[in-house]
């Protein structure tokens, strides 16, 4: 189980997938998944189904993704996160195989997604500009 494609995959959606129920959160994680690439926030909603439960039970696990979701380019976030995933993955092989699957469906898409948000944050440096920049034609104002 890579839980560094996991976390890398999952870290532009986290600030929706951490609100799901809310509409307006749902909609702009929609808009988002259509930038980062078709099937991208289908995906990244149906992974984060499966580890939600195991994250919100552990509160470091819970903590690290709200962390990483308010800071995405926050490092140690990110590592926090990735060692708790590693974590509740390693207790639970069923899941791990169940995540494990997920990703390596239409792993074009993890591929896309990843490198789209990427470049975006490279390219902007900001979180929400990275968003203006994924959804719209890729130009920068």
């Amino acid at each position: 189980m890579d839980v560094v494609t996991l976390t890398a995959f999952l870290t532009p959606f986290l600030p929706y997938l951490l609100k799901a129920g809310e509409k307006a959160a749902e909609e702009a994680g929609k808009k988002l998944g259509e930038g980062l690439g078709a099937g991208a926030w289908e995906k990244a909603k149906a992974l984060w189904t499966k580890l939600q439960p195991k994250v919100e039970a552990k509160p470091m696990a819970k903590g690290a993704a709200e962390e990483l979701a308010n800071s995405p380019k926050d490092d140690d976030a990110k590592e926090t996160l990735q060692k708790q995933l590693k974590k509740l993955l390693d207790e639970d092989r069923a899941l791990a195989a169940e995540i494990a699957r997920l990703l390596e469906e239409n792993p074009e898409t993890v591929a896309k997604a990843i490198n789209t948000y990427n470049v975006a944050q490279n390219v902007t440096g900001d979180y929400n500009k990275s968003i203006a920049v994924v959804q719209g034609d890729g130009t920068i104002n």
